[in-house]
């Protein structure tokens, strides 16, 4: 079966870099082993989007595939590699915590050493463009562990534990991914090198059962994908009462109209030819309402206009990007007599300006005669 590098990526053939890199490292954490512990499908899934995305992600590459796919690489010697290290580190701060600073991001892996979680964990949240945009409160509910009292959080019936058959004791297990290698606690025994000998009834041997709660988080402004949030105390609980952090992980849904890069916003602009050749004023919406675009005469298709600050503040910063208007000019799809009658003055109007192929292609038409002579 012939693997499309596209689909792995879930991407257009004619998407942008920003966008391939965007969505490789969403299903990057998605389908990360750490999250995905003895899944098999996960990990073959996992290799083959680092894959797709060694050869996406670079300009070079991706024009080889584009025009002879999979195997014109191979001919081209452009073997799969470790993807650059940014890539690599951005999917690793995205699971174990990176360094936003102020209320983002953090360890996010604290653990009590007598409970068999985590105090911290993290949540996906969906959210709206223009909350994303311009900040939010948002109310949500969410499920936190506590210790679970038939046991007293040990997994185990009667307390009763043995060495960990997973990590022989160890309390470690070493994931490879290309050169690196990664020491993380295992997954069956959280780090304590220790399992039940026999399951608690209650919580079958997790150790902890689960609360309901319903908080509200104050969502800064410039929000985008893949950002974190530090909620502080509202983690997972120990024994002891005491509660760790909850990370707030934020996919932001598109738009109809505005397109996303950083802090830079694009709109696409249809105008008809007519007001491309002669010129017009026209108003465009922007995040904060109208501007005027000026299409001065001969304005081009995919042509480019630039608002300096009109896009979305920096999450940190406070600066705002750009807000660029792509024109994409409408060609009338008919045409009635009296309009063609006009078009054909208009293009008489212009002489031989009117039709540039016959000078351009001169030189090559008398080249072809010459082939054909003798």
């Amino acid at each position: 079966m012939t693997v499309d590098y596209y689909e792995i990526l879930e991407v257009s053939r004619d998407a942008t870099g920003a966008e391939i890199k965007k969505s490789y490292r969403k299903l990057a954490i998605k389908y990360h082993p750490d999250k995905n512990p003895g899944n098999q499908e996960a990990e073959e899934l996992f290799k083959r989007i680092n894959e797709a995305y060694d050869v996406l992600g670079k300009d070079e590459k991706r024009q080889i595939y584009d025009q002879y796919g999979k195997e014109g690489l191979e001919r081209q010697g452009a073997g799969f590699h470790a993807n650059s290290m940014d890539d690599i580190m951005d999917v690793f701060n995205s699971m174990f915590g990176g360094g936003f600073g102020g209320g983002f991001a953090g360890q996010g892996r604290r653990r009590d050493p007598s409970a068999k979680y985590a105090l911290d964990f993290e949540i996906t949240l969906d959210l709206p463009f223009n909350e994303a945009v311009f900040g939010a409160e948002k109310e949500m509910p969410i499920e936190y562990k506590v210790p679970c009292n038939t046991c007293q959080g040990t997994g185990a019936k009667e307390g009763k534990m043995e060495v960990c058959g997973y990590c022989e004791g160890r309390g470690q297990v070493v994931m490879r991914q290309g050169f690196m290698t990664f020491a993380q606690e295992c997954p069956k025994c959280q780090g304590s090198g220790q399992s039940a000998k026999e399951e608690c009834p209650t919580c079958k041997s997790e150790g902890y059962t689960y609360q309901e709660q319903t908080i509200t988080i104050n969502i800064p402004a410039g929000i985008d994908t893949g950002n974190r949030l530090r909620v502080a105390g509202y983690g997972n609980e120990n024994r002891h009462g005491q509660r760790g952090d909850l990370y707030v992980t934020f996919n932001v849904e598109e738009d109809e109209h505005f397109v996303r890069d950083g802090n830079d916003i694009y709109i696409v602009v249809p105008t008809f030819f007519t007001q491309c050749i002669l010129g017009e004023v026209v108003a465009i919406p922007s995040l904060h309402g109208e501007l005027e675009l000026n299409l001065k005469p001969g304005t081009r298709d995919k042509e480019q206009f630039i608002f300096k600050g009109e896009g979305i503040a920096d999450v940190h910063s406070g600066h705002k990007g750009r807000l660029i208007a792509q024109i994409k000019m409408i060609l009338p799809e008919k045409i009635n007599e009296t309009q063609k009658e006009l078009l054909e003055k208009l293009q008489e109007s212009y002489g031989v300006e009117s039709r540039p192929h016959k000078s351009s292609f001169e030189s090559a038409f008398e080249r072809v005669k010459g082939w054909f002579k003798g």
